[in-house]
């Protein structure tokens, strides 16, 4: 019998009778894929399996319970639980700890360093928390060799190397733990689906039966998913919708530091990040990632900029280089490393016209030291002023640091959290600041801090560079 086929689209999950080369719901192109279909579980049956009511009764999993429709005011309302991962740098990204009854979903490239950490995690969490290690991708023998390489003391975690989801949930009903980690949800595979493991179905099917999982026991799971080449999530884009927290682990292979980062968290805020630098003996956490992105910052040379970034409630000192040559193509050549690529096309357009910089005509290339992937708005006149100084190969002020949005019509306008910026850039040891003009008034200047007010990008370059 011919096995009948259905098209999805890897992006957001949508189904289509037929491929398309676009899809109609989130405008993705060539996300749609061919894959065999599934049949919907019966009722009374979780991943297309009966429900063991008496075997699980006590743990709660699997356990149909009546349910019906109730109104706001009769709702009651439980404070959240959190409990420490024993890693400050990961408490402040998940929003203060881990809360219990939640999903989290750890991405990040191959190596990165997802396993990792949440191994590294088993042995700092209080040991009154019984967690169990899912692993369908390493042996018994490589995950304990890796755990005796981190110095993971703690022996009572209980390792599991089993891929299929019905057996794993068997398991927890038995085991009844307070943390699962699964490493990773492509390898897991319900066997009632006729679909390969890591497919459109089989990623969804079994996040839904962990997600039910954490929410009817209460059990904190960690999910480790792999990214495609594009740095997405492999699998659905549905599944980020899933979880309860979605977190990204950054940072280039050839270098030490990695950045961790909350694309999504229900429970905290997204902006926030953590900084680890990764050692033989495992991570460590960074308390002070301004003085990591600025060591070995060069001195006294042109196309170097530091600015002061908000990333969540923590201001970073980071460093912006740019580089401008003339180019020798008819289309002069553009990169951006660590600022959006749109956002520096518009910045290298406002230096042309409103700075008076004939740039359009040079190739230029922009980076962000240390693997930092810069949102904020405030990096806008740094962005801006290494471009300068690299085309005028003129150094700007070695003990200058400078922040602030810029408009197309080369204004300077002002940016939030202006006290916190300028207290981080007085710790670090400079002695002066530009920032913009328009927020004069509003500062609480540290002693020993010159500030000096532009309201346009020709005084912020007549006032940074060297003359």
């Amino acid at each position: 019998m011919k096995t009948k086929t259905v098209f999805y689209c890897t992006e957001c999950g949508n189904e289509f009778p037929k491929w398309a080369g676009q899809c109609s719901a989130c405008s993705a192109w060539n996300t749609i894929v061919e894959q065999p279909s599934y049949t919907k579980p019966k009722t009374g049956t979780q991943t297309g399996r009966k429900v063991n009511t008496t075997k699980r009764a006590k743990s709660g999993i699997n356990v149909i319970a009546e349910n019906a429709p109730r109104e706001l005011k009769n709702l009651n309302i439980t404070n959240e639980i959190r409990f420490s991962t024993g890693l400050k740098e990961l408490d402040r990204v998940l929003g203060g700890g881990a809360v219990s009854g939640s999903l989290v979903l750890v991405g990040g490239s191959p190596g990165i360093g997802k396993s990792t950490l949440l191994l590294q995690i088993c042995g700092l969490i209080d040991e009154k928390m019984k967690i169990l290690y899912v692993s369908g991708e390493e042996s018994e023998n490589q995950i304990k060799m890796r755990a005796e390489r981190l110095r993971v003391k703690r022996n009572d975690v209980l390792v599991y190397t089993e891929t299929e989801i019905t057996q794993i949930l068997e398991s927890v009903a038995e085991l009844e733990p307070g943390i699962i980690i699964i490493d990773s949800i492509q390898t897991l595979y319900n066997p009632e689906l006729n679909t390969s493991p890591g497919s459109v179905g089989q990623v969804k099917d079994c996040t839904m039966s962990l997600l039910r999982l954490s929410k009817d026991v209460g059990v904190t799971v960690f999910l480790v998913g792999h990214v495609n080449k594009e740095g997405a999530i492999a699998g659905p884009k549905v599944l980020e919708h899933m979880v309860d927290c979605v977190l990204y682990f950054e940072g280039e292979h050839s270098m030490n530091y990695r950045i961790l980062r909350a694309a999504k968290n229900r429970y905290g805020s997204t902006n926030e990040i953590g900084v680890f630098e990764m050692l033989d003996t495992g991570l460590v956490e960074v308390e002070n990632p301004s003085e990591m992105l600025l060591s070995g910052r060069p001195l006294n040379t042109p196309g170097t900029c530091v600015t002061c970034v908000i990333e969540g409630t923590r201001p970073i000192l980071a460093e912006i280089q740019a580089l401008v040559t003339p180019s020798t193509a008819n289309m002069p050549r553009r990169n951006s490393n660590g600022i959006e690529y749109n956002r520096a096309m518009m910045l290298l357009a406002v230096l042309q016209q409103r700075g008076g910089l004939r740039v359009g005509g040079c190739d230029a290339y922009i980076n962000v030291v240390g693997g930092l992937n810069i949102d904020d708005p405030g990096a806008d006149l740094a962005t801006v002023l290494s471009l300068a100084s690299a085309y005028k190969d003129k150094p700007i002020r070695e003990d200058i640091v400078v922040f602030g949005e810029l408009g197309l019509t080369g204004e300077l306008r002002q940016v939030a959290q202006v006290n916190e910026r300028l207290a981080e850039i007085t710790r670090l040891g400079f002695t002066a600041c530009i920032m913009p003009a328009r927020s004069k008034g509003k500062i609480q200047a540290p002693k020993g801090l010159e500030i000096i007010y532009a309201r346009n990008i020709n005084e912020a370059i007549k006032n940074a560079i060297k003359v």
